[in-house]
């Protein structure tokens, strides 16, 4: 007799179904995009913190550069002409450490002993300035400004005078990235796929070998097999790795042994990539090696979200703080609406009501007969709803919009501890597509949803059901 009755109701008042549905349906929509977009947000965000330093990467620990360890790492180029006075030709490289103090070798070791600590790999960021060009009776000597150079490649003109004669130079500045062979599953070049030829071996601990980003090598026209001459040493590049998204950490990425010993840096390392045997516990892991291992900086992946700038910070914003109320808001309306037309449908329903009364029917079924009928229309606004939701989602995830993120800045890459990419002084900007992801999660959230909206229809049907007597149905014949 119940499902006759609710199945005979619902078809004659369709109109009034539909409507509660579809209030519904748009309050768990526009929760399931606001969701979606928000989760699509996050992937975005973990997308830009992985391009700067890895996969799988956890957090890292440096040392901040000083004052004086920033001026000891000036360039400075002296050149002398040929003392016959003909144009001479000539070049010299500078291999400097780039963004932090170094770190002892060793220090990998300690922070890898560490309790919660999975693994941990040390690197070691370069940048080499590249002069070469004639000098004519006379010499050239940087200024100790020492600006003007530019990272990527190329040509420049850095400030500085020539005495008694002249010049004309280009200058090559790019950066080097020494890798731990032997853990390739963590560190900046696990952010980039090898496109052509291989990447290293791990019995590469000390061969002069390299690994080219992909647009570097296109600038410089590297491929396989050709060769790479840096500060005197001849390395052959064995492939060319491609960033999965915006810039590369480094321009070329060479054997860690190799890197220090351009650098005349041995068992040193600016950075240790950590991973955390559990995720849900990195702040432990940060408390504990901050604690054990001094005069360190330890930056986890929530500390260099807090430095994400541009379009993607603004819309995770909007999405957390405006998109999230204002799908509370319309959920709590559309509740609200589905309740008051449902009770304002058993008021119409007077004289039905009364009649069943009067025929037996005991408050309790009657009121069960409308709590029925808000449920199926909840959970038909929460059919519309998923489907309205999941073709939102589709169409922000299809459409793709692009959004820039700015990471770094500042001193020493971006601040104390923070990775910014091995040699990375400048901000750094990415641009990454948005998507909107629909979870199991998310869609169990939206049947909960329907649920409760039919159950607060049904609550306020309920209620007014359950005050209809039978001389109520006598009064409204009259």
């Amino acid at each position: 007799m119940f499902f006759t009755y609710l199945r005979r109701e619902l078809r004659r008042r369709r109109k009034a179904a539909l409507v509660v549905a579809s209030g519904l349906a748009l309050g768990i929509a526009l929760v399931i995009v606001v969701d979606s977009v928000s989760t699509g947000m996050g992937k975005a965000q973990d997308k830009v913190l992985q391009s700067l330093y890895g996969l799988g990467t956890d957090m890292t620990v440096t040392k901040a550069a000083s004052a004086s360890t920033g001026d000891a790492q000036r360039p400075r180029f002296r050149f002398d002409a040929q003392n016959n006075g003909d144009d001479s030709t000539q070049s010299t490289d500078r291999v400097m450490v780039q963004g932090f103090q170094t770190l002892s070798a060793s220090t990998v070791a300690k922070v890898g002993s560490q309790s919660g600590v999975s693994d941990a790999v040390g690197g070691l960021s370069l940048q080499v300035l590249k002069v070469s060009g004639q000098f004519t009776r006379g010499q050239f000597q940087q200024s100790e400004s020492g600006g003007g150079f530019q990272r990527g490649g190329g040509t420049g003109r850095p400030q500085g005078e020539v005495k008694g004669g002249g010049a004309d130079f280009d200058v090559n500045n790019y950066s080097v990235y020494g890798t731990d062979v032997t853990k390739p599953g963590l560190g900046p070049l696990t952010s980039s796929k090898i496109t052509s030829g291989r990447t290293f071996k791990a019995t590469e601990t000390d061969a002069k070998v390299v690994v080219a980003d992909s647009a570097y090598a296109k600038e410089k026209k590297y491929k396989a097999g050709s060769t790479v001459t840096i500060k005197g040493v001849t390395f052959t590049v064995i492939g060319i790795a491609t960033a999965d998204s915006g810039d590369s950490a480094a321009d070329l990425y060479i054997p860690l042994k190799q890197a220090q010993t351009l650098a005349d840096a041995k068992d040193k390392v600016t950075t240790i990539y950590v991973k955390a045997a559990d995720s849900k516990k990195i702040d432990n892991v940060k408390s504990a090696i901050q604690k054990n291992v001094s005069g360190t900086t330890v930056t986890t992946s929530a500390d260099l979200a807090d430095t994400v700038s541009g379009s993607l910070s603004t819309a995770s914003s909007l999405a957390a703080d405006v998109g999230t109320w204002l799908s509370l808001a319309v959920l709590v309306a559309a509740f609200l609406v589905a309740g008051l037309l449902t009770s304002s449908a058993v008021s119409r329903r007077v004289r039905e009501f009364g009649t069943l009364k009067a025929l037996g029917w005991r408050s309790g079924r009657v009121t069960r007969q409308v709590v029925g009928e808000a449920m199926v229309n909840g959970l038909v606004g929460g059919a519309l709803g998923i489907a309205l939701g999941l073709a939102g989602a589709y169409v922000v995830t299809a459409i793709g919009p692009g959004l820039q993120a700015q990471v770094g800045g500042g001193t020493g890459g971006g601040g104390a501890g923070f990775p910014g990419g091995p040699g990375r002084r400048t901000a750094k900007t990415l641009e990454v597509a948005l998507t909107a992801p629909v979870s199991v999660t998310t869609i169990v959230l939206a049947v909960g949803l329907a649920v409760a909206g039919g159950l607060i229809a049904g609550a306020f049907g309920g209620w007014r059901a359950s005050r209809l007597r039978p001389a109520d149905a006598l009064r409204r014949v009259e």
